[in-house]
């Protein structure tokens, strides 16, 4: 191999570095990070998209194309409609890993989320092969309290949909006998923080777990869809 000289060395540098930086740069806005965490969920169009986060639909179409530059989203046109989904769970294993160090060295992060959403309680020590015993045996009732479409584009084995709106309604189809455990989009979701405190409140015993079905997934545990 012929060694580079020093001006080629940093062009090659400066050229790597550079796409490097392109998703870093796709990575370093607010609503393109919630915009990869809804698409872990499902695929959805720009409108559905741009609903969930408050934005305009040539707000939220202008943040997709960043990211689809940066090839971390792909698209599915039908029609005059888009589609967007990850490029691929990397991504989201990506961005998981971005929240979680940055949880780690900015202390504003548990500051935000005790103001929020209070103490939370993770029960780390149930693995996920032990909760899907206990929902097989009965012994819990594990809920999904995001949207519908989301819990039938994956969901965790033996969950019930019972997004957050709705819980009340649905609240005696609950059995009170047993604990209740939801789950939403992961740790830094908090339908599932916000199910748990109703349903406490109620009387019942509830506790959330901090993995998304994406969370699941990754781990190399099964995760069920609605058959098409």
């Amino acid at each position: 191999m012929k060694l580079l000289n020093n001006e080629r060395h940093q062009r090659f540098k400066g050229e790597l570095y550079g796409e490097f930086a392109r998703v870093g740069h796709a990575l370093s806005n607010a609503k393109r990070l919630e915009l990869l965490d809804l698409l872990a969920q499902r695929e959805s169009s720009v409108e559905d998209l741009a609903e969930a986060l408050g934005l305009s639909i040539a707000s939220a179409s202008q943040h997709l194309q960043v990211l689809k530059a940066a090839k971390l989203v792909e698209v599915r046109r039908e029609g005059t409609y888009a589609y967007y989904r990850l490029g691929n769970k990397e991504v989201y294993a990506l961005v998981e890993s971005l929240r979680n160090l940055t949880q780690q060295r900015l202390s504003e992060v548990e500051v935000i989320l005790e103001r929020y959403v209070g103490k939370r309680e993770f029960r780390e020590e149930v693995t996920g092969a032990e909760l899907l015993r206990r929902v097989k045996a009965g012994k819990v009732t594990l809920i999904d309290v995001r949207p519908e479409a989301e819990y039938e584009a994956g969901h965790l084995p033996g969950a019930r949909s019972v997004p957050l709106e709705e819980l009340e309604h649905r609240l005696k189809t609950l059995p009170k006998n047993r604990e209740v455990v939801a789950y939403c989009r992961g740790r830094y979701c908090i339908f599932a923080d916000e199910a748990v405190a109703f349903l406490k409140s109620k009387g019942y015993k509830a506790w959330r777990i901090a993995q998304s079905p994406v969370d699941w997934e990754l781990a190399g545990l099964p995760v069920e869809r609605k058959a098409a």
